[in-house]
């Protein structure tokens, strides 16, 4: 894998896991402001954006396991970072809805 295609690859991780917290962000509006089902549904929206972000993620390790060297510089770390905050926010934020939900009863 050539330095150009790695970093098309970061990149496209990155995008999707930006795009999925700035979704999780939302989320957490709307919960502060009652709308759980609107939240629900952003949370989803999120995870759908994290799934794209996984599959660029994925295809990476396919690559290096079947004996393409792969050269990490820093803009994958950073790629990777962004991806495992966002999921961690967002499931975070999952928990959060639940409270949130729990405390309307």
């Amino acid at each position: 894998m050539n330095q150009e295609e790695l970093q098309v690859a970061a990149f496209e991780i990155i995008l999707h896991s930006g795009s999925a917290r700035t979704t999780v962000h939302e989320a957490f509006a709307d919960m502060r402001e009652e709308h759980y089902d609107e939240a629900a549904e952003k949370l989803e929206a999120a995870n759908a954006e994290l799934l794209e972000a996984h599959h660029a993620q994925t295809n990476l390790l396919q690559e290096y396991a079947s004996g393409t060297e792969i050269k990490i510089e820093i803009i994958m770390v950073h790629a990777q970072d962004h991806l495992m905050t966002t999921m961690t926010l967002r499931e975070v934020a999952l928990e959060m809805l639940s409270l949130y939900r729990k405390v309307e009863k």
